[in-house]
């Protein structure tokens, strides 16, 4: 069993109040858990307008299945013209990593 996680860091456009906020980020999050099956979250900078932090885990029995997954994640993330993607983190976790 492998578990891949993705953290992005992203910068919101034009966005003035944390209803707004939502109203950019919650549709990212919906899609990305419709289209991947990934389990998803936005899991930090709640407080700040413009910053976003989205955290998303997948679990997999095949490395290259979950790469593939991953890979085609943070292409959807990227192309969104609404935010910017600053950073993204990977992490990779296998059986050997839990003994």
């Amino acid at each position: 069993m492998y578990v891949g996680t993705l953290s992005f860091d992203l910068l919101l456009g034009d966005v003035r109040s944390l209803k707004e906020k939502r109203s950019v980020v919650r549709p990212i999050v919906a899609e990305l858990h419709r289209k991947y099956a990934v389990s998803v979250a936005e899991v930090g900078d709640q407080d700040l307008h413009r910053r976003a932090t989205i955290g998303l885990a997948v679990v997999s029995g095949d490395t290259g299945h979950l790469n593939e997954v991953l890979d085609r994640c943070e292409r959807l993330v990227a192309a969104r013209p609404e935010v910017e993607l600053l950073s993204v983190r990977r992490r990779l976790h296998g059986e050997d990593d839990w003994s």
